[in-house]
């Protein structure tokens, strides 16, 4: 929002929310309509085509996202090396507003302007009058305008909220206020409205003039330099024609200089141009990919979790919720052919970075989904990403790699202790993150507790909670007989006696694992608390019982670049086992963490303390026993 937000600052359909797509139905319906109940000459082609335009401008839009995510993440090109916050996410949600107001507009001006319908698909001369009043009239009348915008009484009232936005996204581009908005279209429709008067308009002009301001548009604000020098050195004269990323992303930190649209001849005339716009252009291309300290390996969940990363839908991927939109069914297509394509076919890619103090993390992604993980077939396939994975990050000089869900899973490979087997000279340290696991969860049990009910398959993580809590004089109990002799057998003689077999299910604090069932849940009493030990949380049943989140802390301020949720964790919470891989590189432990290898709880929970991460707090109202 602008500092002073002015006249007509939202959009008329913001009352509606996520249903503000109603207003384009009845024009869609009609066109529609009119086209399939006409034939020959009488069928208006350029009217029916606008609904279809507008689709394709937002997946214009969502691949420049998704490209400058990747690209941000990866650290090649990248101008302007900051991160940005939830709350530029949250800002910048609405970026398909101006590409509903735009169909509004397109089809009442198909309905009422002379000349505006059954337009050609091609008219040479209206092209070539396109081109001349966006070159001639456009890109001046724009320069003077974005000027008037930077005038205190305008910027403070308008302009500002776009520039609220330091490091810029593709969307930035189009997040103005409502008025703003109407003033540009004004602008940008001249060459439009002239073509349609002249009877020179196309098909083409049309969808050529908006899809260039597009491009150029998204390229002004993706954040890394992606035009090669060999184009101004071959061609002189489109230094004055075309901008560069990085030319605008220098109006986005400096604010007074570089305003022209996209040519930037104005601000050479004026005396605009930014003198470091050059150097910063090559300092920027020359820019490598960026060496993390710790890489944390995870990798697809659901088929619809590739729209949920920070590089799929910008909105998905700030909540936690992970529930299907219903426009997520509209692209089953899509998501059924990724998974397919996964199966026989995969390469580890990079989704995230992020920057601690001094240390540099990434998030990389292992493109399997978490079924396959559980066909037999499979398992050679995903050990080889993950090994791959491993070595690439020894050849970087990355210090610690982090398995994150189920790369490090016991049947798979052992917690991740196959890959030292197999590589015992790594310097890159393998971590699980089960000690910091352990310790979180033990912490999350209220204060006052005598006994807690276990549930679960035992595991690494398992075996340690519960000799943990014996350890503390907390009673353990187990409802089956195999998984008894199993825990009392990992436990020492001085703390077995605070394990026991149980017929009931009454403790009101349960420790569950992956493979806690429905018949299990509904034999809690009421205000149970479930707390998992687990990295995939259990399906929430009951609606009287409490339900802590999956082993996580809170990230301190330090951690920059935060604006996506990691899987279903709310904002800013991280699961123990990325964090265990963050403090392993902070306090510079060279041990690896993996097979059965586990780091002392205390130690990694006064770890995370002393760093600034925080616990979770327990559900209010949570009965103790």
């Amino acid at each position: 929002m602008a500092s002073k937000p002015g006249p007509l600052t939202d959009w008329p359909w913001k009352p509606l929310g996520s249903l503000k797509y109603v207003v384009l139905a009845p024009w869609v319906v009609r066109s529609t309509y009119v086209f399939v109940n006409s034939n020959g000459r009488e069928r208006d082609v350029s009217t029916f085509l606008i609904f279809p335009f507008l689709l394709w401008r937002m997946l214009h839009n969502q691949i420049w996202i998704t490209l400058s995510r990747y690209r941000n993440a990866r650290g090649n090109g990248r101008i302007v090396d900051k991160g940005i916050e939830f709350e530029q996410v949250d800002r910048e949600r609405d970026w398909d507003d101006q590409i509903l107001f735009n169909g509004l507009i397109f089809y009442i001006g198909a309905m009422t302007l002379v000349g505006a319908s059954c337009l050609p698909v091609w008219r040479s001369d209206g092209v070539i009058t396109t081109i001349l009043l966006h070159v001639g009239l456009v890109e001046f009348l724009y320069y003077w305008l974005h000027k008037v915008l930077h005038h205190h009484y305008l910027y403070s009232r308008y302009h500002s909220h776009h520039h609220s936005s330091i490091v810029t996204e593709p969307i930035t581009s189009v997040i103005h206020p409502f008025a703003e908005h109407v003033a540009y279209f004004l602008l940008f429709a001249i060459p439009l409205l002239t073509t349609v008067r002249m009877g020179t308009a196309s098909i083409m002009s049309f969808v050529g003039h908006v899809t260039y301001i597009d491009l150029m548009n998204n390229m002004g604000h993706c954040n890394f330099e992606l035009i090669p020098k060999w184009i101004f050195s071959n061609f002189p004269p489109l230094k004055y024609l075309m901008y560069t990323p990085s030319f605008h992303s220098l109006h986005h930190t400096q604010f007074r200089t570089n305003y022209s649209l996209f040519m930037p001849f104005y601000d050479y005339i004026y005396g605009t141009m930014d003198k470091s716009s050059d150097k910063l252009y090559e300092t920027s291309l020359e820019r490598g990919a960026e060496v993390s300290d710790v890489v944390h390996l995870t990798h697809l969940t659901t088929p619809g979790s590739i729209y949920h990363l920070r590089v799929g839908f910008a909105s998905l991927a700030s909540r936690p919720d992970r529930s299907s939109r219903w426009y997520l069914w509209l692209i089953w297509p899509v998501t059924l052919w990724s998974v397919m394509v996964t199966s026989f076919y995969g390469r580890t890619f990079v989704v995230e970075r992020h920057r601690f103090n001094k240390l540099k993390l990434q998030t990389w992604v292992i493109p399997k989904y978490s079924i396959q993980y559980f066909m037999q077939w499979q398992k050679e396939p995903i050990n080889g990403l993950i090994e791959k994975a491993i070595l690439e990050a020894e050849e970087k000089g990355t210090k610690v790699l982090c398995l994150g869900l189920l790369n490090q899973g016991e049947e798979l490979n052992g917690c991740g202790g196959l890959y030292v087997e197999r590589h015992p000279q790594l310097r890159v340290r393998v971590v699980d993150g089960s000690g910091l696991a352990v310790a979180v969860v033990v912490n999350s049990i209220p204060k006052g507790t005598v006994r807690v009910l276990f549930r679960g398959r035992l595991t690494k993580v398992a075996y340690a909670i519960a000799f943990a809590l014996c350890q503390r004089g907390i009673k353990v109990a187990t409802l089956r007989e195999h998984e008894y002799k199993m825990l009392k057998k990992s436990l020492n003689h001085e703390c077995d006696s605070n394990l026991f077999l149980s017929s009931c299910h009454a403790p009101k604090v349960w420790i569950v694992g992956d493979d806690i069932t429905e018949e299990d849940q509904l034999k809690a009493s009421r205000g149970t608390l479930f707390i998992p030990f687990t990295q995939f949380p259990p399906k929430k049943l009951r609606g009287d019982c409490f339900y802590h989140h999956t082993p996580a802390m809170v990230t301190p301020p330090s951690l920059e670049n935060v604006h996506s949720c990691e899987n279903w964790l709310p904002r800013r919470l991280m699961s123990a086992w990325h964090v265990a891989g963050i403090l392993h590189a902070a306090e510079g432990w060279e041990e690896h963490e993996c097979g059965y290898t586990i780091t002392d709880i205390n130690k990694a929970w006064q770890a995370s303390l002393r760093h600034g991460f925080q616990p979770l707090g327990i559900p209010a109202h949570v009965p103790r026993n």
